[in-house]
């Protein structure tokens, strides 16, 4: 699907959401249909897609009981707001990633991606079996919210760029959208950083507005056409490194609920965690091909060392500073996560990293 396609789609249906929108949930005969507002475009490859997918399960395992109608960006509230429709009724769940709204509590960054942090399965290790939940419920219980994990993207690309980056230098001022920690990172190496939702970043680099633009990765950028405007292209993110995406419900709303239609709910969102890396696995590695051979796109894997270890740099003084936050909730939750770091990594490079050296070093698949 190309940019143009995805974007159409994403608009249709408009004006029958908008009508909708101080409209009370469907409560007939012991059915409930809820709303659901996204951050992404309809039918956006992975996400919109993902999201989508999360409302038909939801309502075929519970047999319509639960009915889950999906309203994507722009069509009931903007993307940028889907947490605060859920905060004040207007919708029941979103579809997004928490660290968008890193400006009601920096804590939320933890539970999406974090500079050189946590890879998926570390971050699913954490919120599952390392306390990482529990800590999330403290922190969305200031707003009346439930969360869960719903979608992971795998390690994403470091972003798009008009020019080679040849180091540190050429980051000084660039115009960069980059959201979450990581972009906080930037902002510490010299870029003026902003966040829009996924749907404007092709306009802003088309019209000037940007410099450079990251957003997931292959499967993605293909769709939103970054190509036509930036040909330099970094495919391995230090900021985002297992970016989580998540189900926000409205705390009150899912307590109504039936035991059985909020397990429902709890084991889909993990369903979805689990399913959604695939869809982008197996689709990363096609969109980048067609990127490189029918668009010229020029591909870096990394970025230049002196750039790396600056960003390593300024990811440990965030760190730091959130360490020693005055909100005494967001300090345990950037304490779990440290702590769970330097556990879960002891698995991660000792044996997924060996393994993947070895087999690049010795195992050669192309003479097959």
């Amino acid at each position: 699907m190309d940019r143009r396609s995805f974007l159409r789609a994403s608009t249709v249906g408009g004006a029958a959401a908008a009508a909708s929108t101080l409209a009370a949930p469907a409560i007939a005969q012991g059915r409930i249909t809820w709303r659901m507002v996204t951050t992404w475009p309809r039918n956006f490859p992975g996400l919109g897609v993902g999201a989508q997918r999360f409302a038909d399960r939801v309502t075929a395992a519970s047999d319509g009981a639960l009915t889950i109608e999906v309203y994507s960006a722009g069509e009931l509230v903007p993307p940028l707001q889907s947490i605060d429709a859920v905060i004040d009724g207007t919708a029941e769940m979103s579809h997004g990633a928490a660290y968008y709204w890193q400006n009601k509590s920096r804590a939320l960054s933890f539970f999406t991606g974090v500079p050189f942090g946590m890879t998926s399965r570390e971050l699913s290790a954490w919120v599952r079996y390392g306390g990482g939940q529990e800590l999330w419920d403290e922190v969305y219980d200031q707003f009346g919210v439930q969360g869960f994990l719903s979608g992971d993207t795998g390690t994403q690309a470091g972003g798009w760029f008009r020019n080679e980056l040849t180091g540190l230098a050429d980051i000084q001022g660039l115009r960069f959208r980059t959201p979450g920690l990581g972009g906080q990172v930037w902002q510490k190496m010299g870029a003026s950083v902003t966040n829009m939702a996924g749907g404007e970043i092709f306009q802003a680099l088309q019209s000037g507005a940007l410099d450079a633009a990251e957003f997931v990765g292959p499967f993605n950028d293909l769709a939103l056409g970054f190509y036509q405007v930036c040909s330099h292209y970094y495919t391995s993110s230090f900021n985002e490194p297992g970016l989580a995406t998540e189900v926000a419900v409205n705390k009150a709303k899912y307590q109504e609920l039936p035991t059985n239609l909020q397990e429902i709910i709890r084991l889909v969102a993990q369903a979805e965690y689990d399913q959604m890396p695939s869809d982008f696995y197996a689709n990363d590695p096609r969109a980048l091909q067609t990127l490189v051979n029918d668009h010229g796109v020029i591909v870096h894997e990394q970025f230049p060392d002196d750039i790396l270890q600056a960003a390593a740099g300024a990811a440990k003084e965030v760190l730091a500073e959130i360490l020693a936050s005055d909100d005494e909730l967001t300090r345990r939750v950037g304490r779990s996560f440290v702590d769970a770091v330097k556990m879960l990594q002891t698995r991660t490079d000792s044996t997924d990293a060996g393994y993947i050296r070895a087999r690049r070093q010795f195992m050669d698949y192309s003479d097959l």
